[in-house]
């Protein structure tokens, strides 16, 4: 028996990868958070399968029904949102199951600010414009962010930062950053990334609140912040340059 935390991708079913998708048929129980994961990955279970919503479920409750799983002999896929490396609360289950001496894996899925980032058809590393992705939240109603990782700190930087469950403070994300970045930064915000519901809107730290307060988003939704985002006049990486080093003959 098996626990698979699968990454279920940022809305659209079919972001979901082979080996999940895969996992997903071949697992008898399924546990998901029902207002994150898109329903259709529910029709890949197979037939008899113990579907349960942890949306209103407590880590205590959710351990109990993979120990019952787990007594069982059952394979349970684990969906979780985006992908399980970021903000998925994973961690806090693998410590449990570890202290229960219950096996797990984690399969990667397609994280939210790729998906974001595929929207808006940009790079987020833009030679000699930005070669850091800081990924980062804000800790209002939520657990406090360590020293040291307060957006006024990460600004310094200026490289290209993506903010997550944060957008309901925006106004506060915007006065966090404008003095490292300047009103005039490019800033976009994606709210339901690759759903068909997706909303994009791109503005700078000066109007972006505005924005966002107009178009009613106050969840699912990642900002997008750095010049990254306009850059138009860089270099050419040297990936595919004409110049660079090349294997010898064999």
């Amino acid at each position: 028996m098996t626990v698979h935390f699968i990454g279920a991708g940022p809305g659209a079913a079919d972001l979901i990868t082979l080996r999940g998708q895969r996992l997903i048929a071949a697992s008898p129980v399924c546990l998901y958070a029902g207002s994150l994961v898109p329903v259709e990955l529910l029709d890949e279970c197979p037939p008899g399968c113990r579907k349960v919503d942890t949306a209103r479920l407590d880590l205590d409750e959710i351990i109990a029904l993979l120990a019952a799983a787990h007594a069982e002999g059952l394979d349970v896929a684990r969906l979780h949102s985006g992908d399980p490396s970021v903000f998925s609360a994973v961690a806090e289950q693998m410590r449990r199951l570890d202290s229960l001496a219950i096996p797990y894996e984690v399969v990667p899925g397609v994280p939210a600010f790729a998906a974001a980032a595929a929207s808006l058809a940009r790079e987020l590393t833009v030679p000699g414009v930005a070669q850091t992705v800081i990924l980062t939240r804000t800790a209002e109603r939520a657990t406090a962010m360590p020293p040291g990782e307060d957006l006024a700190t990460l600004s310094a930087s200026r490289s290209t930062m993506v903010l997550h469950l944060a957008v309901q403070r925006i106004e506060a994300v915007v006065a966090d950053l404008i003095p490292s970045y300047g009103p005039d930064c490019p800033v976009a915000v994606v709210a339901f990334a690759s759903r068909p519901d997706e909303v994009i809107l791109r503005g700078t730290l000066a109007d972006i609140a505005v924005q966002v307060k107009e178009a009613g988003i106050r969840r699912t939704a990642v900002i997008v912040v750095g010049p990254a985002l306009t850059a138009a006049q860089f270099p050419d990486s040297h990936l595919y340059s004409t110049t660079r080093c090349r294997p010898g003959p064999s």
